[in-house]
């Protein structure tokens, strides 16, 4: 199978290539700067610029291309480059899907954020999208401009990424260190769901996708997704420290600004698509995911 990725050089586009590789596919990159092998194409897509044969030439397209969520929440600039970026490179790939002669599947990057502050109630693919929250506002937009891609006919997967973990990376990277300090605790109440998963799970899902024929929206979190409580009592476990700390509501909507809803609502995401096609999770709660991402972070 011939993969064509944009974002390949991020955290979890470097893994995913790997990982597809491993499995005897071929990986083609799109990038920016200029190319340097027989794998990499430039692409630019704020003018518009692809190699339509190169898209032609896959059998699927992933997109994980994205400005980072990490910035300034409380600037607009920065909340405007967020969506822009997500938007466009997902547009302008979707139109080069739609425009070739047999249109490749596009395996889309999104969040899951998509659903907005739901309570404790079960969100499977199906649910709706609920509030005006940035991110939710932003996650719209982003699956939005798949159409063109779907209405050329091609199976089009919406991957609605939960925060992945791993201690090489946001957020647990910075978490890690918080706890170990002794600073860990509490978001608000704690009574709300945080969806996550585990970098490994994360790539073996999306190889899974990209191998089946799964079409439409996709969760990708853990199947048991644990409260914010909950998580921070697994993460203070695993760092041997206790987790005191409680940061009010206020505080956190007073410091993160567009963000805060991120860390306050409750998003209680099922990966029904996933469990339905049998695909198998590694590491199914929070508390083996904690620990795979602590033993591969010794490993690497």
């Amino acid at each position: 199978m011939r993969v064509l990725i944009a974002g390949s050089s991020g955290f979890l586009g470097t893994r995913l290539s790997a990982h597809l590789r491993e499995a005897g596919h071929t990986v083609h990159r799109l990038v920016r700067g200029e190319a340097t092998g027989p794998e990499e194409s430039r692409w630019d897509p704020y003018a518009g610029e692809i190699d339509a044969a190169e898209v032609a030439a896959a059998d699927v397209v992933i997109n994980l291309a994205g400005s980072p969520t990490a910035g300034n929440p409380h600037s607009r600039t920065w909340a405007r480059e967020l969506e822009r970026s997500r938007v466009r490179t997902t547009h302008v790939l979707a139109e080069a899907i739609a425009a070739a002669p047999s249109p490749p599947a596009f395996l889309a990057g999104n969040g899951i954020s998509w659903y907005g502050d739901h309570g404790d109630q079960p969100l499977p693919e199906t649910a709706d999208s609920r509030g005006d929250a940035l991110l939710t506002r932003v996650t719209r937009a982003w699956q939005a401009a798949t159409e063109p891609a779907a209405e050329a006919g091609a199976r089009v997967v919406v991957l609605r990424t939960a925060p992945v973990l791993d201690r090489a990376n946001p957020p647990l990277k910075q978490q890690w260190l918080q706890f170990k300090a002794g600073l860990g605790g509490r978001l608000g109440d704690g009574r709300q769901y945080f969806p996550c998963l585990g970098a490994e799970d994360w790539v073996r899902a999306v190889t899974f996708l990209a191998e089946g024929e799964l079409v439409g929206p996709v969760n990708l979190c853990l199947p048991q997704v644990p409260t914010n409580a909950e998580y921070t009592e697994a993460l203070a476990d695993l760092v041997g420290r206790p987790a005191f700390a409680h940061v009010p509501a206020f505080l956190i909507r007073r410091a993160a600004g567009a963000l805060a809803q991120e860390l306050l609502g409750s998003v209680r995401a099922v990966p029904q698509a996933l469990i339905e096609a049998g695909f198998e999770f590694a590491h199914p709660d929070i508390t083996a995911t904690l620990r795979a991402a602590s033993a591969s972070h010794r490993t690497a």
